[in-house]
C-alpha cells in the first residue's frame, strides 16, 4: 500500500457515516479515555504540535476544498479565516498550557485551616463538536484545540454541505490518532449525535437549532455550550469618519460574503449621511472587489436554498417599501455568487428585519440620536457581536453600559473573535457559554476542589468530643 493510500485507509476509519458505527465510536472512546483518563502536559503538547503539522501540510488541498464546497471562495478568505486562527490558537496555548493545568491554590478560611485547599482541572471525558458549513475548518478545530488541550476525547460532527472539506479535515485530525473522530451525516446522524452522553457538546449553527440541540442534551443532562448568531449591528456615531466606518464595515461584510454567524447585519447612522453612506459603500467595494472583467472576488453562497433563502428576503423588503442599491458594474457571477446590496427605508416588519441575514445583503437604517439606535438594539434578541464606530470615550461608554451582546469591536468588526487570550461566546438567544483563552480551557475540564488535610489532624475528634463548646463559640463570636 503506498503512502496515499495508506493515509486514506486511516481518515476512512475515523470517518463515521452510519449510526451503528457512531454508537461503537462513541464507545470506544468512552473505554480510552477510562484507560488514560488524564494526559500528561507532554501528551497534549504533542498532539497540538501534530495537529498544527497536519494543518500546514493540507493547507493548499484545504483552501481548495473550501472553495470547491461554495462554488467559488477567495484564497484570502479561507486562510485569512479557517486556517490563520487556528495556527494562532495552537501556538497560544502551547505557551500557556504548562500554567492552565497547574492546580490553583485558594484561600483555606478559618474552618478549613491548617489544610490546604486546591483547584484541579480535570478532563471532562468525551466531548462532542457540532460544526457548521461557513467556516467549517475554523469552528471545528479551533474548539477541538482547546478540548485536546483540556485533556479531552472529541467527536467531531460535520455539515453534510461541506463534504470536500470534510475530507481534508479528516485526514488533518486524524495526526491526533485515535482520541478524535469525524463524523458525516445528515439530520438521522445529527440527532443521534446530539443524544449521546457526552461529557461536554458544543454546537455552532443557528439559533433555532441551537435550542433543539440543547434540549437533546438536557435529556443526558449534558453540559453546552451554545455558539449561535443574530442581528449584530454596527453603530455609527456623529463623530465616526465615515469613510473608515466603511471599511471596517466592508471587512467584516464581505468576508464569506457575509455567511458569517458576527457579520454586520444592520449599520445605523445619523439620518442625513444614509444617502452618502450607500454612495461611499458600493463606490468602495466595486474598487476592492471587482476586477475590470466585472468578475466578483468575492465567496459563493453555499448552496442554492440559501440564495434563493436570500433572494427572498430582497424581494419582500421591496414589496414592502424598501430601496435596494447595488453596484453598477455589469458583474460576471459564478455559481452561487450574489452581488451585494444595500436596503434603505427598511422596517421592522420585513424578513431581513427579523431574521439573521446571512449573506451580502445591509440595511441602512438613519437615526436622530445615539439613544435610538440603543433603543432599536435593545428592541432585538441579544446578539453575538456589536460593533461601534466612534472616537468619542463617552458615547462608547454609553453604548457599552446600555446593551448586551456576547462581544464588542469599537472602530472595528470581527477582530474580537480573532483574540486568542479572550473568551468568545454569545449571550441570551446568541449562545451561552465560551471557547478561546482559559475560559476554553475551563470550559472543557472541572473545576475540582482538593481539601488536603494533615493526617494526624485531630479537627474531626475534636469537634466531635466538643459540640455543646463549639455551638457557644459559634453563636458567640462568629455568627454575627
Amino acid at each position: 500500500m503506498n503512502r496515499v493510500s495508506a493515509v486514506e485507509a486511516q481518515w476512512q476509519k475515523l470517518q463515521v457515516t452510519e449510526l451503528e458505527v457512531l454508537h461503537a465510536q462513541y464507545s470506544r472512546l468512552r473505554l480510552q479515555y477510562a484507560n488514560d483518563p488524564s494526559p500528561s502536559l507532554e501528551q497534549r503538547l504533542q498532539r497540538l504540535s501534530a495537529l498544527k503539522v497536519a494543518l500546514l501540510k493540507e493547507k493548499k488541498a484545504l483552501v481548495e476544498a473550501l472553495s470547491e464546497d461554495f462554488g467559488f471562495r477567495p484564497h484570502f478568505d479561507s486562510t485569512f479565516c479557517d486556517v490563520l486562527p487556528v495556527i494562532n490558537q495552537i501556538k497560544y496555548t502551547q505557551k500557556h498550557l504548562k500554567k492552565w493545568m497547574k492546580p490553583s491554590r485558594r484561600h483555606a478560611g478559618l474552618l478549613v485551616l491548617p489544610s490546604k485547599v486546591q483547584v484541579h482541572y480535570q478532563p471532562l471525558g468525551v466531548v462532542g463538536i457540532v460544526v457548521p458549513w461557513n467556516f467549517p475548518a475554523m469552528l471545528s478545530l479551533s474548539p477541538l484545540v482547546t478540548a485536546i488541550a483540556a485533556g479531552n476525547q472529541a467527536m467531531i460532527k460535520f455539515s453534510e454541505y461541506t463534504p470536500a472539506t470534510n475530507k481534508v479535515l479528516t485526514r488533518i485530525i486524524s495526526s491526533l490518532g485515535d482520541i478524535a473522530v469525524c463524523v458525516e451525516g445528515d439530520l438521522t446522524i445529527a440527532t443521534a449525535f446530539s443524544s449521546l452522553r457526552f461529557d461536554h457538546l458544543l454546537f455552532t449553527g443557528s439559533t433555532p437549532v441551537g435550542k433543539i440541540v440543547a434540549q437533546s442534551a438536557a435529556k443526558n443532562l449534558t453540559p453546552v455550550t451554545l455558539e449561535l448568531g443574530g442581528k449584530s449591528p454596527t453603530i455609527i456615531a456623529p463623530d465616526a469618519d465615515l469613510v473608515r466606518s466603511i471599511d471596517n464595515i466592508m471587512q467584516g461584510k464581505a468576508i464569506n460574503s457575509g455567511q458569517i454567524c458576527i457579520a454586520p447585519d444592520y449599520v445605523m447612522l445619523p439620518a442625513d449621511k444614509v444617502e452618502q453612506f450607500v454612495e461611499l459603500y458600493l463606490k468602495r467595494f466595486a474598487k476592492r472587489f471587482i476586477n475590470k472583467h466585472g468578475v466578483l472576488d468575492c465567496a459563493g453562497i453555499i448552496n442554492q436554498a440559501q440564495l434563493e433563502r436570500l433572494q427572498s428576503y430582497l424581494e419582500d423588503a421591496k414589496q414592502k417599501g424598501a430601496q435596494i442599491y447595488t453596484v453598477k458594474q455589469s458583474l460576471e457571477l459564478k455559481a452561487t455568487q450574489m452581488a451585494p446590496s444595500l436596503v434603505t427605508n427598511v422596517t421592522d416588519d420585513m424578513w431581513l428585519m427579523q431574521n439573521e441575514i446571512f449573506g451580502p445583503i445591509l440595511p441602512v437604517i438613519g437615526y436622530k440620536t445615539i439613544e435610538e439606535a440603543i433603543e432599536r438594539v435593545n428592541s432585538h434578541a441579544r446578539p453575538l457581536a456589536l460593533y461601534l464606530m466612534t472616537d468619542d470615550n463617552d458615547i462608547a461608554e454609553y453604548v457599552l453600559k446600555h446593551t448586551h451582546s456576547g462581544g464588542v469591536c469599537i472602530n472595528d468588526t470581527l477582530m474580537h473573535v480573532a483574540a486568542d487570550s479572550a473568551p468568545f461566546g454569545g449571550i441570551g438567544d446568541s449562545g451561552m457559554g465560551h471557547y478561546h483563552g482559559i475560559e476554553g480551557f475551563k470550559t472543557f475540564t472541572h473545576a475540582k476542589t482538593v481539601v488536603r488535610s494533615w493526617s494526624k489532624l485531630p479537627r474531626s475528634s475534636w469537634i466531635l468530643s466538643h459540640r455543646k463548646s463549639i455551638l457557644y463559640l459559634l453563636n458567640r463570636f462568629l455568627i454575627r
